[in-house]
């Protein structure tokens, strides 16, 4: 995806929460002056199941894990990270703003393992504390505002569409998404809202990709998608 098309849906989240952009651009700087260029070529997932795996309850039934751990490549979101890997589950990617399980961060650039570390306007702290711990070659560094530098963005908005959405665009031939629970009644309300916003992106993710995600069925049809621009 580029950004002429991520732009108004882009803009449509800020103005939801009202974020500032501004804020979005001072954080993707800081996270660049931080990073350096990363080898997609590494995360190349042409032709693969790539299981996207969210950090929700389900995540731990078995189920759920057998579904990663038979996937080609496992993105997982954030705390999922953490759990996939205390099951046994190895991990290719982890896509985080840091909020959570900093520490499992560090540990999987330690070992080599690459991870999407996200700048926002109110992440700025936690990027400053933890990206100068990584290893900073296995460091894809990400925004949703305007690339620049090495920063990229690949579209999405929670940890869990993102990275649906960089295994998009690495070429992967099914998503099969794992842990996600949309309607989990533990979460508060503005994890609700972006929770509702991360249903909507995938919803044009798929339509884009032409493939039909198991996880919208019964959804679709009560999905708010008046800001996606086809």
């Amino acid at each position: 995806m580029n950004f002429a098309e991520w732009e108004p849906v882009y803009e449509a989240v800020l103005a939801d929460f009202g974020y500032d952009r501004a804020d979005d651009g001072r954080a993707r700087d800081g996270l660049a002056s931080l990073t350096g260029q990363f080898d997609l070529s590494r995360l190349d997932a042409r032709g693969d199941r790539v299981a996207v795996a969210g950090a929700g309850p389900s995540l731990t039934d078995s189920a759920a894990l057998e579904r990663a751990g038979e996937a080609d490549a496992v993105f997982a979101a954030s705390a999922a990270a953490k759990r996939l890997e205390a099951s046994g589950v190895a991990v290719d990617l982890m896509v985080t703003d840091l909020d959570k399980v900093p520490e499992t961060a560090r540990a999987l650039t330690e070992r080599g393992t690459p991870v999407a570390a996200h700048a926002h306007g109110d992440n700025v702290p936690a990027i400053e504390k933890w990206v100068p711990q990584f290893e900073g070659r296995h460091v894809l560094p990400t925004t949703q505002a305007e690339p620049a530098g090495p920063v990229r963005n690949f579209g999405g908005f929670t940890d869990g569409d993102r990275a649906a959405f960089l295994a998009d665009y690495l070429g992967a031939s099914e998503l099969a998404f794992v842990g996600w629970d949309l309607d989990d009644p533990a979460v508060g309300a503005e994890k609700r809202r972006k929770l509702r916003w991360a249903e909507r992106l995938l919803l044009w993710l798929e339509r884009r990709r032409g493939e039909r995600f198991a996880l919208l069925d019964g959804r679709r049809e009560r999905i708010d998608d008046d800001a996606l621009r086809e």
